[in-house]
Parts: C-alpha cells; sequence; structure tokens
C-alpha cells in the first residue's frame, strides 16, 4: 500500500488468509489510512516490522503502534539509526525524530505468528543501504519484504549515513538474488519485481 508523508513509501500488510493475523511492515505515514484498513478487514497485526531505521519507514510508527498495542521489531543495529535524527535523515526533512522500545532481530532469526506457527518469515540482514537493513523472506509463499536494498531494475541509494555500494552490492548477489527465482521482490520505492528478473544484473546464473 502506497503512503504518502515526506516521501512516498510502499507499506506492505502480510496476512495469513486462515487466521485474518498477520504482520505490518515499514508504516511510513498515514496511520489513519493504515488503521482503516486493519479494521476494515478485521485483520489482527501481531507485530510491527521495520526493514531499516530511515524515518520514511516508520513516520506514522508511534501512532499506530499505539493504537495496536503490538511490539515492533528492527535489526539489532537499529538503534544508532532509530536515536538519531542525522542518522535516521528525519533531521533534514521533518525535524528530528526518534523510535524507543524495539526489539532486536539477527540474521537468520524467524518470526512466526502467534496464531499460526507455519506463517513465518525469516531475518536476512542486507547491509549497504544502511548497517541495518534487513529482508523478511517467506520461503512458503516466496515474497520477500527488502526495504530499499534492491528496487525493480536498479539498487538502494548507498550514499547515506552508513550507506557502502560495494557492501550492498555483496548483500543483493548472495542473500537476495540467490533466492528462488520466482521470489516476488516488494520494496520501499519500486514495483514488484522478482528475484528471476533481477538476478540477470548481476552476472548471476
Amino acid at each position: 500500500m502506497p503512503v504518502k508523508g515526506f516521501f512516498e513509501e510502499n507499506t506492505y500488510f502480510y496476512i495469513d488468509d486462515k487466521t485474518k493475523h498477520g504482520f505490518l511492515i515499514d508504516p511510513g505515514a498515514e496511520a489513519d489510512k493504515l488503521l482503516r484498513m486493519i479494521r476494515r478487514e478485521s485483520w489482527v497485526i501481531e507485530a510491527i516490522l521495520l526493514t531499516h531505521g530511515h524515518f520514511d519507514h516508520f513516520e506514522a510508527l508511534d501512532e499506530v503502534r499505539a493504537a495496536l498495542d503490538v511490539p515492533v521489531y528492527t535489526h539489532e543495529d537499529s538503534d544508532r539509526y532509530l536515536l538519531d535524527g542525522r542518522m535516521n535523515l528525519s533531521r533534514f526533512c521533518i525535524g528530528d525524530m526518534l523510535v524507543r522500545g524495539t526489539k532486536p532481530l539477527r540474521d537468520e532469526d524467524e518470526l512466526r505468528l502467534a496464531a499460526n506457527l507455519d506463517f513465518r518469515l525469516r531475518v536476512i540482514h542486507t547491509p549497504g543501504h544502511t548497517t541495518d537493513s534487513i529482508v523478511y523472506y517467506s520461503e512458503k509463499d516466496r515474497v520477500a519484504f527488502v526495504g530499499d536494498t534492491i528496487f525493480k531494475g536498479t539498487i538502494g541509494n548507498w550514499q547515506y549515513p552508513g550507506g557502502d555500494r560495494e557492501t550492498l552490492i555483496r548483500s543483493i548477489i548472495n542473500k537476495v538474488v540467490t533466492l528462488p527465482d520466482e521470489t516476488k521482490l516488494y520494496s520501499g520505492h519500486s514495483e514488484v519485481t522478482t528475484v528471476g528478473d533481477e538476478r540477470s544484473r548481476y552476472a548471476i546464473r
């Protein structure tokens, strides 16, 4: 779902059809819009997940978290962004916006729904856009929520604090385009693409 704050950003709901429980990923803006969608669909959000600590991916977080009373998960290195307006870029756009009280994740952790333990996401650490960037991958559904690590036809921006081009390219080559070809890649700022469509750009066969 596209939302518009200071920037436009893609927010995602990953919902289990059987239980109507699920995860909310990167609530970037328009908290009222997100909460209306949840109420309309009778979804139960068990947790909010952040792909990285840039403010355009969490501008609506505090309002949504307060309304839902659920935990927020992000990478264990995210505090360097979430607690610093320069690092999360909010200082240059809207004034310092800070986030506290998140739960840390590490590479290869799994998140499972309490309502359905078979509904899960695997955490894949993909530094380069930021040091705390992570992908949430469902092997069962062949979907990956990739944040700003990779977009349709291009890579994420590595020129912000903590970014590094070579690290980003290694993350994409070693962690993202090694997923199955049919895996759909849902990014923060582009249309959906697939691993198969993107792999050829990185000379991987």
